[in-house]
């Protein structure tokens, strides 16, 4: 270092130079030991030794000062890189972009639909093609086939869209919706004033747009009417669920904080509104609803589609400033005067992408006198049934909340709109919202509003901090919202959902994506429809095997001997499952005891002493020799995890597991290793006695088994009089049971009834 540099010692060799020879003689007479006197003859070395300390001290410091200035140095740049920096725009001189690319520069509509397509043209979008007076504008990506096309629809494919000039262009991702905001400009350049935001899987109801929302808000055509609106009176009130003022107050739309998911009471009052200025009007969708991963994958059991109704009759309700609601890009009307509020962020994950935006708008919307309206259902959603990515919406539950605070309390002094919104823009990067990539891309989005000729509107000279006006009673409107059935929800909706149903919904909440296998000894003609009125009702579907086909009953042939080597076909059959519960027709299965029991571990027999139990080979008949030999050369073929764990457990040769294999569970991570077990099987005829517990304890150790079936009631043989004495509601199975005609299916479903009071319903 340069400060080393400056600090260049004389040399102490150079110096011991110019000492003179004191003693030149190296055999003269040894001095006195006198302390001056030694001082005096060894003061040049002492100078030395001196001069070398002041030196060592002088460079370590000069060095620790050096490091401490270039460590300052770099922790001033890297702040100074870190820091966002607002983008400058001339907004006096931005030049025109007109469409000069596309085959549809000529083109002028006012009513536009806007989608985003990523397969190929879906029955709902056909129909949104068909609504009379609105053009459909598709936006593909980089998974839209090349050859997409359907007739009357405008779509502009990823060349196309890069073709037409915009600067958003260069921060949108090739994958996603987000790509719609290509859309959005190109429907302004051509004459837009309101823009229907959709998606390809909604039918707009009825066909019309005009009969759920409010297309025209000035002229003859205008409904100019009050419009009802939630009360302000709470300060501390930021957020609502609409969802409860249109009769579903167990659901909740995504994009609302999961803290206030609980809050499922209806208004006291509300207040009222003029129209005119509901500049955004969100639509609720029946079917599918507008809800994130929680609400999705806790609420059913992946089995049905969602088909969730509204109250259609209900009033359309608009928002107050300082209240927010969320707000989606798959049904929503934007009005010109909200046209910048079309801005998909492209920061964030897709999933968080638009209920960002809808935020940030109403925010921004407050500042031109503009309010968001909530309407009855206008679209009907059809569920697919696919995965909802809860990694998508991570940063949604995590910031949402804290958004919405920053929203309501966020102020500023610019005195044109498209300034306040990049610093509103500016300000949620500041606060990691999102990044600085959408402060640059708010940047590009209002530039090139202007540039397709897009007007900026005028501020409202609104005091947002004034007191709020006091609401006296003749203000206040009362709307008692209906409570619409929610069965699948498992909560008590309409006061006619009983106990018994809720617990009902339950069972099938935990057991609906479960397969049950049940082996049928005796006539199934008289029995097989029975079993599956009363598993079906628990259990994603109910397979019956018996010595017997009935193509008509849909019964499966399979021996009971070797049951085991049926059972990979049927869990191949069902690949979605997450588990596959066996069942002897001589055994009854209380489900609602099972609830507790782990969907991932093994669950069989191995705790009730008198079905699992081991035998010695020695003193015993040749058959169990005969199936010992079997079982030493299935182990000796095992792979080495399935070696290790069976003789981790069964120690000797000399003995052989018998397990009866009335009732098990084996979970989908199982599954492969279950049907591996079965391949080594082979030919060999090993009773199913004892091939399942041999493969049970290959796949794990017993200590890993769920103990579910510990507290099962199990009798070798049944009584002798009434084996209705035997039954208890509170036992996870019962054995044995004899179940051969209606009659005793009767019989059965009527002591059931003592866990599942529902089932009388059935006799």
């Amino acid at each position: 270092m340069l400060v080393q540099e400056r600090s260049t010692p004389t040399s102490p060799k150079a110096h011991i130079r110019k000492l003179p020879t004191l003693h030149p003689d190296r055999f003269s007479e040894p001095k006195n030991l006198d302390f001056s006197a030694w001082v005096s003859e060894n003061l040049y070395k002492i100078v030395t030794i001196v001069l070398l300390i002041a030196t060592v001290a002088a460079l370590f410091f000069l060095r620790n000062v050096g490091d401490t200035a270039a460590l300052l140095c770099f922790e001033t740049q890297s702040k100074n890189l870190e820091k966002i920096e607002l983008p400058r725009i001339n907004w006096n001189s931005i030049e025109p972009i007109s469409d000069k690319a596309s085959p549809f520069a000529n083109f002028r509509s006012e009513r536009w639909i806007v989608v985003s397509v990523s397969n190929y043209p879906t029955d709902s979008l056909r129909n949104l093609a068909r609504i009379k007076g609105w053009q459909v504008l598709a936006i593909g990506n980089s998974k839209t086939p090349p050859d997409w096309s359907l007739k009357g629809v405008i779509y502009l494919s990823l060349e196309q869209q890069a073709r037409l000039g915009f600067r958003v262009v260069d921060y949108l991702p090739y994958d996603s919706y987000v790509r719609k905001t290509v859309g959005y400009l190109f429907a302004i350049q051509h004459g837009a004033k309101k823009i229907f935001d959709a998606d390809d899987r909604g039918e707009v109801i009825d066909g019309d747009l005009g009969k759920h929302f409010d297309v025209e808000l000035v002229g003859e055509d205008a409904r100019q009417e009050i419009i009802l609106q939630y009360s302000h009176e709470n300060p501390n009130r930021t957020i609502v669920n609409p969802y409860i003022h249109f009769g579903q107050r167990s659901v909740w739309p995504r994009g609302l904080p999961l803290e206030n998911v609980g809050e499922v009471g209806h208004e006291e009052f509300y207040t009222e509104v003029f129209g005119g200025k509901q500049y955004i009007q969100q639509g609720i969708s029946n079917g599918l609803p507008d809800v994130d991963s929680v609400f999705y994958f806790t609420r059913k059991s992946g089995l049905e589609a969602f088909d969730i109704r509204f109250d259609e009759g209900a009033p359309k309700v608009s928002l107050p400033q300082g209240i927010m609601v969320p707000v989606n890009s798959f049904n929503t009307i934007y009005h010109s005067s909200a046209f910048w509020a079309l801005m998909l962020p492209v920061s964030v994950s897709t999933m968080a992408s638009d209920v960002l935006r809808g935020y940030w708008g109403q925010r921004l919307l407050w500042e031109i006198g503009g309010f968001v309206v909530v309407y009855p259902p206008t679209v009907h959603r059809y569920d697919r049934i696919e995965s909802y990515p809860f990694s998508e919406e991570k940063d949604l539950h995590v910031n949402v909340g804290r958004l919405i605070n920053f929203l309501v309390s966020w102020r500023s002094n610019n005195h044109r709109l498209f300034e306040k919104i990049l610093e509103l823009s500016y300000d949620m990067a500041e606060e990691k919202f999102w990044t600085e990539r959408d402060v640059k891309f708010t940047a590009a989005w209002l530039q090139d509003l202007l540039a397709v000729g897009y007007q900026q509107p005028r501020l409202m000279s609104l005091e947002l901090d004034r007191p709020r006006a006091s609401i006296g009673h003749g203000d206040r409107k009362e709307f008692i919202p209906r409570k619409l059935p929610s069965v699948h929800l498992g909560v008590e909706e309409t006061g006619t959902v009983s106990y018994e149903i809720g617990n009902l919904i339950r069972w099938r909440k935990n057991f609906g994506n479960i397969v049950l296998i049940m082996f049928c000894s005796g006539p199934v003609e008289r029995t097989a429809l029975e079993w599956r009125l009363l598993y079906g009702r628990i259990f994603k579907t109910v397979v019956i095997l018996s010595e017997q086909k009935n193509t008509d009953l849909a019964v499966e042939e399979g021996q009971l001997e070797q049951v085991y080597k049926h059972l990979p076909k049927i869990f191949n059959r069902y690949t979605s499952a997450e588990g596959f519960l066996f069942l002897q027709d001589n055994t009854i299965l209380n489900y609602w005891n099972l609830l507790q029991a782990d969907k991932t571990k093994l669950w069989i027999t191995d705790k009730v002493s008198n079905s699992w139990t081991t035998v010695s080979t020695k003193d015993n008949s040749d058959w169990f020799s005969k199936q010992a030999e079997m079982v030493k050369k299935v182990v000796s073929t095992m792979p080495v995890h399935f070696q290790v764990s069976y003789k981790g457990t069964i120690s000797s040769d000399q003995s052989l597991t018998i397990c009866s294999s009335e009732v098990f569970f084996v979970p989908r991570r199982f599954v492969a290793d279950f049907i591996d077990l079965v391949n080594l099987v082979g030919n060999l005829e090993i009773h199913y006695k004892v091939a399942m517990p041999m493969f049970f304890v290959s796949m794990a150790s017993p200590q890993n088994f769920d103990s579910v079936f510990s507290e099962m009631i199990y009798k070798e043989k049944p009584p002798s009089t009434n084996s209705s004495t035997i039954y208890s509601g509170q036992a996870p199975a019962v054995h044995p049971w004899n179940v051969a005609s209606e009659q005793d299916f009767i019989k059965l479903i009527r002591i059931m009834a003592e866990g599942d009071p529902l089932l009388m319903e059935l006799v």
